[in-house]
């Protein structure tokens, strides 16, 4: 079996996200993508961050009516920052051997390698694929970095969390950037106002 990890903040899961991981299942050939929302992220201190709970809750919603989308709780329940290897590890746990598994990530993310704990580690651990993005080029990665992802081109929109958030404080609507299941829950807990 092959899944293909999507990890993040989720901070609000929107569009881009759902249509890079269909994507990449599509285009790569992935049996299933993983959820993954960050409980604890240790590079983003960001001051509209809405409790864990409500960003995994906002994914379930976003995912599902797909059948080859799932979603994990494992950042949740684990105590501490939320490394990418630690996950990785854990997964490989549960999933065993015979699973292979890689990880998704944006171009913005990859260009922060240098942020990330043991990212060598993640690297060898998994395969890491790189979707493009709108406005982030690779050349400031290193090529000895660049040759070991798989870049994966994604056609769609450009769409942004923190867009999103600034929408929703001025009171912009943010119908057809997130599923309507995301506004109403976004609605109803007064999320990011």
């Amino acid at each position: 079996m092959k899944v293909a990890i999507m990890g993040g903040t989720f901070n609000p899961i929107h569009y881009a996200h759902l249509l890079s991981a269909e994507q990449v299942r599509e285009g790569l050939g992935y049996d299933k993508i993983l959820f993954v929302p960050a409980a604890r992220p240790p590079h983003k201190s960001l001051p509209d961050l809405v409790s864990a709970e409500h960003r995994y809750q906002m994914v379930l919603l976003a995912t599902a009516d797909n059948p080859y989308f799932e979603v994990s709780r494992i950042e949740l329940e684990r105590a501490g920052p939320s490394y990418t290897i630690q996950t990785i590890k854990a997964l490989q746990r549960i999933y065993g051997k015979e699973t292979e598994l890689a990880w998704i990530i944006g171009a913005d993310s990859l260009i922060e390698y240098k942020i990330w704990k043991d990212f060598n580690d993640v690297l060898a651990q998994c395969t890491m694929i790189v979707t493009t993005r709108p406005n982030y080029k690779l050349d400031s990665v290193p090529l000895e970095i660049r040759n070991r992802v798989v870049t994966f081109r994604i056609t769609g929109s450009d769409i942004s969390a923190t867009e999103i958030r600034e929408r929703v404080r001025n009171n912009i609507s943010i119908r057809y950037l997130v599923p309507e299941s995301v506004v109403t829950y976004i609605n109803q807990h007064r999320l990011y106002r």
